[in-house]
């Protein structure tokens, strides 16, 4: 696959299910090529081959999100070259969230999620943000979450971390947005994915009482997110769009 210079070119972590393989197709339908990655190759590789099955173009890279951080500068470096040298945009989609109370919380789950949510974020930010700058364009798209704004007795490490994304997100926006890079945040609701499928029962009792009455769709954030990247949203800086059905704003217990 060879990316024309005017094909727009994207990473999004954690694309390989979930919102982020949903972000990965809504972005190929509006002609992006998209750099899909994640640590399942199989599953990977079934994105991949459904964007290019639906017109489209995409291209996998594996990537550990939890490696130290010269591993991280590494995947930046094989995502580049997988987009033949230049990504316009980067989506920071990749999370764990161990749903466990603090005393449950095991070291190898709190060093892991931190690394996932957190650390790599800012470095792979470090590494792709400043190409961008130096074009004078690009737009990076943090996925927070409602969770950043409420406390919960299951998932406190998990609401902090995305509290850090998003406030990294405005301060990126600072720092890169007067030289043209973008930076956002999509933080979804109470959203039905694969990895919660088994909890539809619980996410269908949060969600009732919200505007919405309904949990989300992977869906509808990514289509959030590709409105973002796209020219139409072009005086946002440093915003915080909330896909959540109303729970952030209407939430009373």
């Amino acid at each position: 696959m060879t990316f024309t210079e005017q094909t727009r070119t994207v990473l999004i972590t954690g694309s390989t299910s979930g919102i982020g393989a949903a972000t990965a197709r809504a972005l190929a339908g509006q002609g992006w090529r998209v750099v899909v990655t994640g640590r399942d190759q199989v599953r990977g590789a079934a994105v991949v081959a459904d964007i290019d099955g639906s017109g489209g173009h995409a291209v996998f890279v594996p990537s550990d999100l939890t490696q130290p951080p010269e591993a991280l500068r590494n995947f930046a470096r094989a995502a580049i070259e997988a987009a033949d040298g230049r990504l316009d945009a980067v989506v920071h989609n990749a999370a764990l969230c161990p749903a466990v109370d603090t005393v449950s919380l095991t070291d190898t789950d709190l060093e892991a999620t931190l690394a996932v949510n957190v650390r790599a974020p800012h470095v792979l930010t470090a590494a792709l943000a400043p190409p961008m700058a130096e074009r004078g364009h690009g737009a990076i798209v943090v996925i927070g979450s409602w969770m950043a704004h409420v406390g919960h007795p299951f998932v406190g490490l998990y609401s902090a971390t995305k509290a850090a994304e998003i406030q990294l997100a405005r301060s990126w926006a600072a720092e890169f947005g007067p030289r043209g890079v973008r930076v956002n945040t999509v933080s979804p609701g109470a959203t039905r994915t694969p990895i919660n499928a088994s909890d539809s029962d619980v996410i269908a009792r949060m969600t009732a009482g919200t505007p919405a009455g309904r949990p989300g769709t992977p869906e509808e954030t990514a289509d959030a997110v590709a409105w973002l990247l796209s020219g139409h949203a072009s005086y946002l800086h440093g915003a915080e769009i909330a896909v959540d059905g109303g729970i952030t704003a209407t939430r009373s217990a």
